[in-house]
This record gives structure tokens, sequence and C-alpha cells, in this order.
């Protein structure tokens, strides 16, 4: 429930910001601050692992909304899936510490975009997460990048994927769901 409200809360507020400031360019870091709160925490004190994903959805979606991002795919009725994340811890959030979540759109491959969402204290990396997500259609089906970018009004599409980030996804994905994927642990 708590991440619910903060969802809420950022909705809100960047929709507040981007009346105020206009529309973000794709290529910007989006930037909210939070807090580390007593329902992010696990037995150890710090923040929970699986917390962090939660949190940085967040920036998503204050991304999504001061780009202009999620009106178009609200208006196409398009959404966006996670399919693949890693996250890498460096130094553990403790209560009440506040920090800041960067998101930034770090490219594309020919079947997905890609974001990095870094929480940041002090200018010092605590964690770093890449994602891939796809735009798919509320009936059916992946939305095309040339088809998107023309929806956003893009005069180009983001940056090619440095090489790991490629490698990483090719090595993580999971069978088409068209296929089976027994789990087989042998």
């Amino acid at each position: 429930m708590n991440v619910l409200w903060r969802t809420l809360i950022v909705m809100v507020r960047s929709t507040l910001r981007k009346r105020r400031d206009g529309r973000t360019p794709m290529t910007d870091v989006g930037r909210i601050r939070l807090t580390t709160l007593p329902t992010d925490l696990d037995i150890l004190r710090h923040m929970n692992n699986g917390r962090y994903l939660s949190l940085f959805d967040l920036g998503r979606w204050d991304l999504m909304i001061r780009t202009g991002l999620f009106d178009v795919l609200r208006a196409h009725g398009w959404y966006g899936v996670v399919s693949n994340e890693t996250i890498t811890f460096r130094k553990p959030l403790l209560p009440f510490q506040r920090f800041e979540l960067q998101t930034k759109w770090v490219g594309q491959d020919d079947r997905a975009l890609y974001l990095e969402h870094r929480a940041v204290v002090d200018g010092e990396v605590y964690a770093q997460a890449v994602i891939r997500a796809r735009m798919v259609r509320r009936t059916g089906g992946v939305v095309p990048h040339d088809e998107l970018f023309a929806a956003l009004e893009m005069p180009h599409d983001l940056p090619q994927v440095d090489a790991w980030i490629h490698d990483w996804s090719e090595a993580a994905r999971l069978p088409s769901t068209r296929r089976p994927a027994p789990s087989d642990w042998s």
C-alpha cells in the first residue's frame, strides 16, 4: 500500500511539473527525491533489495508523465511492460535516509527500450538498475518503435544500447509466450 500512495503522489507531482516546466525531452535524466521509510526496510534495518525495484517504478512514472509518453500510451491504448531487469547494490540505504532517484532512457534495440535507474546519495551511486521494457497494445501485440516515436513526435529515436546491455538481455531472455518454458532443474 505504501508504494501505491507514493505512486499517486509522484504522478500528481510529475503532472504539475510538466504543466509548469513543459514537456521533458526523452533523453533527459528524471530526478525525484525519496526517503527510506520504515516500510522499506528488511530485518537488517536497511532498504530491502526487492523494494529498490518497486521504488524505481516511481522514476519510470515520473519520466513517462513528464516526457508525454504516458499521454501517448493512454491515447493509443498502449502500455509498457518490463521484460528484464538487473540491479547492482553498492551501499545500503538506511532508515530515513534521503536519496535521489535518477532515471534515464539509455537506448533501444530492435525489440525494446532500455532505462537506467540510480539511487544516489550526495552525488554517489548506491544502487543501479537496468530495465528492458516493451510497449504493447491492449488489443494485443507489440508497438513497433517507429510507430511509438512517431506518436511521440520525436525527430529521431534513442541511441542503440551498449553491447553489454544487449548481451545481458539476450542471455536473460525466456522463451516467447507462444513457446513452452518447462521448469526443468536438471
